[in-house]
Formats: C-alpha cells, sequence, structure tokens
C-alpha cells in the first residue's frame, strides 16, 4: 500500500556560511528532543518531528541529512542513487555568493530535486537580502514574487527567527511533490556515511522505499551482509527501518562507499568506483618533481571520497583506505617516498614511532580544508625536508634552560635546520637550534645512533618519549 512519506532532506552550501548551526536550530525544534532534553546526533541524518498534524493524526516528521559535503553528494548522484527529495541551499547574508555557493547550485540543479534558498544570519547587522537574491538570480536562480519559482526564507539560527517558517516551507514543499513509498515493495536504501569501528563495519543509511529489519540479507556495490543490529537516529535499538527513516546498520562484510543503494538482491550491473576509496599510483610510472605522493587514510568513507575529489592537481594518491594509520601505510608511504596524511583517523603511538624511524612524514588533521590547504602549501613550494629524527630520551635543566637529550633513530640532525616537536601525531612547534653538544663538545651535526643534548629557541614544551625531526627547507 502506497503512504505518503516523511520528506528526506539534504543541506548544501558554502562551508562558513551556517550549515551546522542552521540543523542545530532545526534539531532543537523537535518536539520529541525537546521533551526529550536533546538529540543525540550519530549517523549523519536526524528526524525532526514538527508540530504540524498529518492526515493520521501524528505530528509530520522531517528527515534531514548532514554528512555529505559538495563532493560526497556527487558521488551519490553519480552512482545512480536518488538520495534527497529536496535540497537547501544555505546562503549567509553578511557573505553572499561564493565559489562553493556555485558548485553546490550545480550539484543541486544536476540532481534535478525541488530546492529552497536559505539566507542564513539575518541577526547580523546591516545584512540585505535583496544583495544575496540579486547574487543568485545572476545564477538563473529565480524566485517566487520575482519571475520564478524558488522560494527563499530567511533566518537566523542565532535567534530561531524564521525557523518554524522553514520548517513549513519544507512541509509545502513536501506535500505538493507528493512523496510516496510502499514498505511492503523491495528494499531501496541509500549508503550515507560508512566506516569501521569496534562493533564492525558500520553503514548509515537511509530508506527510501520497502523496509529494513534486523536479520534481512542485504547488497551493496561491493558488500554483503546480514542485518545484527540497527539503531535510529537516538541512538536506540530498533528491529525495523520505515521508508523515510535514517539509520545505522551494522553487519555489512565489507565497508561499503557512499552512495551505494542498498538492497535485498544481489546486483553485480554496477562496477563500483575504487578510485573514489582507493586510487594507487599503477605501473612503473616515475613522479615529476611538481607531483607530491600522498597516503591517505580517513575514519569514514564519505570524508575519504570527499578529500580525493578535492585534491590539487598534482597530487598523487599512492594508496587510500578507511580506518587507523597502519604499518602498512607507513612502509608504503616509504617505498613511494609519501606523506601520510590522516583525517580524523587516529595514528597509534607504534606507529608514530614507526614513521619515525622508517623517516615518513605523517600528520593527522581534524578539518579538510586544513588538510587541502597544507597540500596546496607543499604543491607551491613550501615542501619540508625531513633530514632525519631524534627521540627525547632526557630532559635536564642548564642556565634557566631545558636541555633535550635525544637519540638520533634516523637520518641526522644538524645545527642550520630547524627542529619540529612533534607528540604523538600532534606538532607542538618549530624552534631553531642554539646548541648542538655530544658528549659535552659542540658539534654542527650528530647521526643515526648518537646521543645528543640540544638546546632550542624558542624553549619548546617537549617531554621525555616526544620526536624532534630535522626540518630542511620551508618550516
Amino acid at each position: 500500500m502506497t503512504n505518503t512519506r516523511s520528506p528526506i532532506v539534504v543541506v548544501l552550501g558554502h562551508v562558513d556560511h551556517g550549515k551546522t548551526t542552521l540543523l542545530d536550530a532545526l534539531r532543537k525544534s523537535d518536539v520529541v528532543a525537546g521533551e526529550a532534553g536533546g538529540i543525540t546526533q550519530s549517523i549523519g541524518a536526524s528526524v525532526v518531528e514538527t508540530q504540524t498534524p498529518s492526515s493520521d493524526g501524528t505530528n509530520k516528521k522531517i528527515t534531514f541529512i548532514d554528512t555529505p559535503g559538495h563532493a560526497a553528494f556527487g558521488k551519490m548522484r553519480s552512482r545512480g542513487a536518488k538520495v534527497a527529495d529536496i535540497a537547501l541551499l544555505i546562503v549567509a547574508q553578511d557573505d553572499g555568493v561564493s565559489p562553493q555557493t556555485k558548485e553546490a547550485i550545480t550539484i543541486i540543479k544536476d540532481s534535478k530535486v525541488p530546492f529552497i534558498v536559505v539566507g542564513t544570519k539575518s541577526d547580523v547587522l546591516g545584512v540585505n537580502a535583496e544583495l544575496v537574491l540579486g547574487q543568485l538570480e545572476k545564477e538563473e536562480i529565480f524566485f517566487e514574487g520575482r519571475g520564478g519559482q524558488v522560494p527563499f526564507v530567511s533566518v537566523s539560527s542565532k535567534t530561531g527567527a524564521g525557523i518554524n517558517d522553514l520548517i513549513e516551507m519544507i512541509l509545502l514543499v513536501s506535500e505538493v511533490s507528493e512523496f510516496t513509498s510502499d514498505e511492503n515493495a523491495p528494499l531501496e536504501a541509500v549508503v550515507i556515511e560508512s566506516f569501521k569501528d569496534k562493533s564492525g563495519v558500520v553503514a548509515n543509511c537511509v530508506v527510501r522505499n520497502g523496509k529494513l529489519k534486523v536479520g534481512d540479507l542485504i547488497f551493496s556495490e561491493n558488500a554483503s551482509g546480514r542485518v545484527r543490529a540497527l539503531f535510529d537516529d537516538k541512538g536506540k535499538s530498533v528491529k525495523e527501518v520505515l521508508p523515510g527513516e535514517p539509520a545505522r546498520v551494522i553487519g555489512f562484510s565489507e565497508v561499503p562507499p557512499v552512495g551505494a543503494s542498498v538492497t535485498k538482491e544481489k546486483n553485480n550491473a554496477f562496477s563500483p568506483d575504487l578510485a573514489g576509496t582507493r586510487k594507487v599510483l599503477g605501473g612503473n610510472r616515475r613522479l615529476s618533481e611538481d607531483e607530491l605522493p600522498i597516503v591517505l587514510k580517513a575514519e569514514r568513507a564519505g570524508a575519504l571520497e570527499a578529500i580525493i575529489a578535492s585534491l590539487p592537481a598534482k597530487t598523487v594518491v599512492v594508496d587510500s583506505g578507511v580506518g587507523d594509520v597502519n604499518e602498512s601505510d607507513i612502509l608504503n608511504a616509504k617505498v613511494g617516498n609519501a606523506y601520510v596524511f590522516a583525517f580524523e583517523a587516529k595514528i597509534p603511538a607504534s606507529i608514530i614511532k614507526l614513521a619515525a624511524s622508517e623517516g615518513v612524514r605523517v600528520k593527522r588533521f581534524q578539518v579538510i580544508y586544513e588538510m587541502i590547504k597544507e597540500i596546496e602549501d607543499i604543491l607551491k613550494g613550501g615542501k619540508v625536508e625531513i633530514l632525519g629524527h631524534a627521540v627525547v630520551i632526557a630532559s635536564f635543566p642548564f642556565n634557566n634552560k631545558k636541555v633535550a637529550g635525544c637519540k638520533v633513530t634516523d637520518g641526522k640532525i644538524a645545527k642550520i635546520n630547524k627542529l619540529m616537536l612533534m607528540r604523538g601525531e600532534k606538532e607542538i612547534g618549530t624552534a631553531k637550534i642554539v646548541s648542538l653538544k655530544k658528549q659535552k663538545t659542540e658539534v654542527v651535526m650528530v647521526i643515526q645512533g648518537e646521543e645528543f643534548g640540544v638546546i632550542m629557541d624558542p624553549q619548546l614544551d617537549f617531554a621525555v618519549g616526544d620526536v624532534l625531526a630535522s626540518v630542511g627547507n620551508g618550516k
């Protein structure tokens, strides 16, 4: 039996234009969450129960997807998976149209879903919605009341102004579009995020049609399995997931790619895009001097795909994957003379030590754009050459200064070069060498296996177990 279902809404826009704060404001409007004292947002999607009654007497609901960035959402579309029913294009009224706004417009138009433009930061003094509307009209977006059909809603996530108007507009667009489903139909679900954790392979999905139950045999592009557990957006264990609802699914054998369709029938018609999750430098091709080889790890498949899609042209991904940085990543990087960049993925202390001993440069990031900027800076000529590593084995005072007693684990430490202090995966700072002594004798260089004492300027807050890297040009 066909029924009207909750609309699935994706939120896209420039990184600084208030997407996260808007989603927070929308979640705060949730009737049930308000009564329960909050909502646990953990699966990349949130269900907001509105105060508008539906025909069956229950309140209407809206599912918001907030995991995919532009690149990840584009991957979903390129795989032929329809994810969202409605898109929200976020534009800050104190900033206007940015390059990422234009990117989001292209993605939304290509997806052919109805969309609403949301002008955020209406509380900022001096903002002018007319300027934003004019900029968007130059991008061929034409608004209601101005010769077009695209709705525009002005909101302030800070004060809550316009939030109810936005919810009403989403429900109105949904009513006009009549999104329907049949829970007895074949399963149609889409992966919006995937990763590995202590419970195994986790796939966060949204069901568009049919029904997903514990015990179901499921298939995606490159993985299959049996549903062992399901959790809703509040983190509550559930037995089944109905159309329009998101869920955390545990039971896949492998990590399915973001955007992959999930069904109960095996379908080999689509060949997975391996470049989205693993892009290996093939053959014996040698890198040119202006190319940068990297090994890329991310905690989640969606983030990995988004990063790969955003990398500068001269970046060569020699290996990539989902999960913590491991020994294989370090050895692959050594062979390819590559950097290891980790996004949110952990770098165990044992791997940090291995990287130091193998002379491999490894760094962890929490923000995608910071990683991309670092890669761009290296490609522009600020490439950091690591000449050697030393581990701090002792600390003692000398003339109101701290001396680091160290042992060179690989390469060399030269007095003319700077030192970069690393604690685990975190970079503490850089300093120049004021004094470099071996057995109380001032020297200009120490090599692998030698112990030495060093005084740095500025005085970095080092501790036993930290690693000092000798840095060539750049830092």
